[in-house]
């Protein structure tokens, strides 16, 4: 909960890199959300009221100076990159900035092309990437983040279509571990499991079985559910706004804390983990869909994200589960964590509901405030 403090919807925070491979030369874009770029520019500075005019010129700058910094080396050697056009664009509803750009130095007959990523989360460190290489008449793709921001390409042969699962599997799992609003509802999904609901209140399980069992059901719920509508979304057969998914995200979120203090869904855990899953599935597809990956390649990708999402739950659970039965007796569990926590994920996801509903920030204003204080 304390790390929620953080958390956004997920779109501002995915990032978009392209390299096309003509004939001739290399040519591709950047896309970055332009809040992760103001984030940039004011991150740890106080900055003055700008104006309109001014603060795009210091974003543009920005920009290109990030772009500037990016790593891309062919057969070993750097490539220069020049900037050509700056504009603005929208994925998810949400408004981005492009920067343009060709490589100076390059030669057709390169074998190998490496791209380091790491100087993009200057920006932002929270962001994820999504890397896109059009090439012989043939797409490849890989995930990228702060962690693993390098990724190489044969243009002379295929590459790894493992290497490429792999990419995926890791960023499903990197999704769902800086998800805060995900890893939330699974938590007040899972706080009960340990308890038993009573005509006088809830008591603590006797034997481990039964909620090994309702939390099998919970995630196992949940997992059928995101994996339906992840697998339309990105198959582009269904694409809801990503306004309304963020928002019903956050309502689910309250809903399934607020479930805890009044029991509405006795016995039924299981079938709102389903409903609500289905919710949180389009949240999971929202990057996946501007990928404009290939048949073969979005098939690698939707089941190596999922994958990724599920490793990344059952580590949540492996943790939580055992923790949860042995404290499941205590005040602390049963007053702290169960009641006053399932509280705080209400107020929290009531604010998201606030921020993604109008489009305001109201956390991270808030928390440069507490990290000013810190210091």
């Amino acid at each position: 909960m304390a790390l929620a403090w953080a958390g956004r919807a997920h779109t501002p925070s995915a990032t978009f890199l392209q390299f096309t491979v003509s004939p001739a030369n290399l040519t591709g874009f950047w896309d970055v959300a332009v809040r992760d770029l103001q984030q940039g520019y004011t991150h740890g500075v106080e900055t003055k009221v700008l104006a309109p005019a001014e603060m795009e010129e210091r974003l543009e700058a920005l920009a290109l100076d990030t772009v500037a910094r990016l790593l891309v080396k062919l057969d070993g050697t750097n490539l220069v990159l020049a900037a050509t056009d700056y504009l603005p664009v929208l994925h998810e509803e949400v408004e981005y900035k492009r920067l343009q750009f060709l490589a100076k130095g390059f030669w057709t007959n390169g074998s190998v092309l490496e791209v380091d990523a790491k100087a993009l989360f200057g920006v932002d460190s929270n962001m994820h990437g999504f890397l896109r290489l059009e090439h012989n008449g043939r797409i490849e793709s890989a995930s990228f983040n702060v962690q693993n921001p390098v990724h190489r390409f044969s243009l002379v042969e295929s590459g790894s279509h493992w290497d490429q699962w792999i990419s995926f599997v890791t960023e499903g799992v990197w999704h769902i571990w800086i998800g805060f609003d995900h890893i939330l509802f699974l938590l007040a999904l899972l706080l009960p499991a340990v308890l038993h609901r009573e005509e006088t209140g809830w008591t603590p399980v006797s034997h481990l079985r039964p909620a090994l069992l309702e939390v099998l059901k919970i995630v196992t719920a949940f997992t059928v559910a995101h994996s339906v509508t992840l697998s339309l979304a990105a198959l582009g057969i269904v694409r809801p706004p990503s306004r309304i998914i963020e928002s019903a995200i956050a309502v689910s979120v309250a809903l399934a804390a607020l479930n805890n203090l009044w029991a509405w869904f006795r016995g039924k855990s299981w079938w709102v983990a389903f409903g609500f899953g289905l919710i949180h599935g389009f949240g999971f597809a929202n990057v996946l869909g501007e990928l404009g990956l290939s048949e073969g390649s979005l098939a690698r990708a939707l089941v190596g994200f999922n994958v990724g999402v599920e490793l990344g739950q059952m580590a949540i659970v492996s943790v939580f589960l055992p923790v949860a039965f042995a404290m499941r007796r205590t005040a602390f569990y049963r007053t702290g964590l169960f009641q006053v926590g399932s509280a705080v994920v209400v107020v929290i996801a009531t604010i998201w509901l606030m921020e993604r509903s109008f489009d305001i920030s109201l956390l991270e204003p808030l928390a440069g405030r507490l990290r000013a204080l810190l210091r």
